[in-house]
């Protein structure tokens, strides 16, 4: 059977991969994150998942036969609020803060998503609308402290603590604000013709 790569150690994307029964391994490399200042923010989280994808290819490119039979999948998801894309804290000061910002209000989450195969590329993207509800200072601090969300955009994870008691609601796909639309993804797959 046909593998896939998974360029990310995300353990939210690791699952969902699982979930969806795909044979795949976890292979990453260094890649830049970095993007052109004027790029348009729906386009940022798939040409950085580009990145991820090529640096991946390249660190197996040696073994050409890997290269030829498994498909690397790689993501980018971002958090957008009011036209600014909101970034992983970089401590416990900046996730409260990033949450107070998120609080009572609708922000989007962008998932860019590149499939390399066989000398094929197919990428897209997916929005999700969240709203939260308001959330107090003291919720947002417990959750800060008790889930220590330093890795993850926005500051929250949709399938913590967090998620359960302060998201108001949702529109469009909830995998995707856990880090990979797989549904789509999926899809796409089907797209490669992959035996």
């Amino acid at each position: 059977m046909t593998q896939f790569i998974l360029a990310s150690q995300s353990p939210r994307r690791k699952t969902l991969l699982e979930w969806a029964e795909l044979p795949f391994e976890i292979i990453v490399s260094e890649s830049n994150e970095d993007y052109p200042a004027n790029m348009p923010i729906e386009e940022v989280p798939v040409f950085i998942a580009r990145n991820k994808a090529i640096a991946v290819k390249e660190k197996i490119t040696s073994d050409s036969a890997t290269l030829n039979s498994k498909c690397i999948i790689a993501a980018d998801t971002v958090v957008v609020l009011e036209e600014v894309i909101i970034g992983k804290p970089v401590d416990k000061y900046d996730a409260i803060a990033t949450l107070q910002k998120l609080s009572g209000r609708v922000h989007q989450v962008i998932t860019g998503v590149v499939l390399l195969y066989d000398g094929n590329e197919i990428t897209f993207s997916e929005t999700t609308q969240v709203e939260f509800h308001t959330l107090t200072q003291e919720q947002i601090e417990f959750y800060v402290e008790n889930y220590k969300p330093y890795d993850k955009a926005g500051a929250y994870a949709i399938q913590e603590w967090i998620g359960v008691i302060g998201i108001k609601s949702i529109q469009g796909d909830f995998y995707n604000v856990m880090g990979l639309p797989v549904s789509k993804l999926i899809q796409k797959i089907k797209q490669l013709e992959i035996n």
